[in-house]
């Protein structure tokens, strides 16, 4: 028995969910980063089937990225008659590490990538503020449970309309959707280094995680190393503790 649900009818209440939230706040459009991965992808074609295409612009923000990752994103905006911007994080990037280095902060592999999504943030809100749109971000279930994801980086958006979905369900919409084949195969990954891929860096599948979110099942280890991600990254889905200072103080 299948543990992914109807991707017609997710699709459908996707869609409307999206309608719904952009009716209550008035924003004029959506702001997305697009990498060519499939969780933009899906995110993007669910936009356009809720608010039209020329209401969703999609930013494509290399940091010393693979040439290939503007290609597949070039190929997602044509696919789906997206506007484009393009913003090269690259300097800005290098200039931060080389200030922090002055202070003699040799930033690690993790610290020094994660600046990456976080710069990317910043620059989705600086653009939605201009022209009065909403950030939209693809973390679907899997990554946000298990906390594959960075802090105040591409957690750091207005809406996750996806943020129920499992991994082999985002496929299902990418397939339902119309996102190009060569995106749907690709190997999931973060961008963050070149050879870095999600399964590789989390240690375990989706199906794998996929199974256990859905049904609470897994081989021992690999239901261990789910729950000690989770609880580890409990405070990556909360807000910071907020101090509440008593009345008779």
């Amino acid at each position: 028995m299948s543990v992914y649900r109807d991707t017609t009818k997710i699709t459908e209440y996707l869609v409307g969910w999206i309608k719904e939230h952009f009716g209550a706040t008035g924003a004029k459009g959506a702001v997305l980063g697009i990498s060519g991965g499939i969780d933009s992808a899906v995110l993007t074609g669910l936009l356009c089937r809720s608010i039209g295409k020329d209401n969703v612009l999609g930013v494509i923000m290399p940091c010393h990225s693979q040439p290939v990752d503007e290609e597949y994103a070039l190929q997602l905006a044509a696919a789906f008659g997206i506007r484009t911007y393009k913003v090269d994080l690259s300097p800005a990037y290098d200039t931060l590490v080389s200030s922090i280095s002055a202070n003699g902060i040799e930033l690690c592999a993790l610290p020094a990538a994660n600046i990456k999504p976080r710069l990317r943030m910043t620059s989705l809100y600086a653009i939605a503020q201009q022209h009065g749109y909403l950030v939209c971000g693809g973390g679907n279930r899997d990554e946000i449970m298990y906390g594959y994801f960075t802090k105040y980086g591409d957690s750091g958006v207005d809406l996750l309309p996806m943020a129920d979905l499992l991994k082999g369900e985002v496929r299902a919409l990418a397939l339902h959707l119309g996102v190009p084949p060569d995106i749907i195969k690709r190997p999931p990954t973060a961008g963050l280094w070149e050879g870095q891929t999600d399964e590789c860096e989390m240690g375990i599948t989706y199906e794998q995680l996929d199974n256990y979110l859905a049904t609470g099942v897994a081989e021992d280890n690999v239901r261990e190393k789910i729950e000690c991600a989770m609880a580890r990254s409990e405070h990556k889905r909360k807000f910071p503790p907020m101090a509440s200072i008593p009345k008779d103080i």
